[in-house]
């Protein structure tokens, strides 16, 4: 498959880090079944560990590949695992179907993109002028949402480094 894109180096951000509280956000949080406003940290409350994953809004190529390799290395059989987007409910829905990941993890819907600006990182998107979404973050989390890992993209598409996020669970 020939992809045709840049990459482009994105500017530096000061995002959280480990060892920092994760801020807490209510979102409508989608399932296999429904979709709820819940918070953040009603999520990791009810989780020894949780892998908040930013990705790019449903059906681009980024999400779909992170979604893959995260369905593929079952990472929801060692903590709980929730996205968070700009897409809408509905196409939460439907990732979840495509990916065969619907039951094992559920996604935040954020279309004003509010939550990537509460962790600083918000980025415009190419050639879409006042679209925005976040850029490819991957943070775990405990109960508390203290944060013990943090990745986030340094350039665009980029991935977060699979083996690494799982050394952390």
């Amino acid at each position: 498959m020939d992809l045709d894109f840049d990459i482009v180096d994105l500017d530096p951000v000061e995002h959280p880090e480990e060892g920092d509280t994760a801020p807490d956000f209510t979102r409508p949080l989608v399932n296999d079944e429904f979709w709820e406003d819940e918070s953040l940290a009603s999520v990791c409350a009810d989780s020894d560990r949780v892998v908040l994953v930013f990705h790019a809004m449903d059906g681009a190529f980024p999400a779909t590949y992170i979604w893959n390799e995260i369905r593929d290395r079952t990472w929801h059989e060692q903590a709980t695992v929730v996205g968070v987007s700009i897409s809408t409910p509905y196409e939460h829905k439907q990732l979840l179907e495509e990916r065969e990941i619907e039951g094992d993890y559920r996604l935040f819907s954020d279309p004003a993109n509010g939550v990537a600006q509460q962790y600083s990182i918000d980025m415009d998107l190419d050639g879409m002028a006042g679209i925005e979404e976040p850029r490819p973050s991957v943070f775990v989390l405990d109960s508390d949402r203290t944060i013990e890992y943090a990745w986030v993209a340094q350039e665009w598409p980029d991935f977060p480094d699979y083996d690494e996020v799982e050394a952390q669970l």
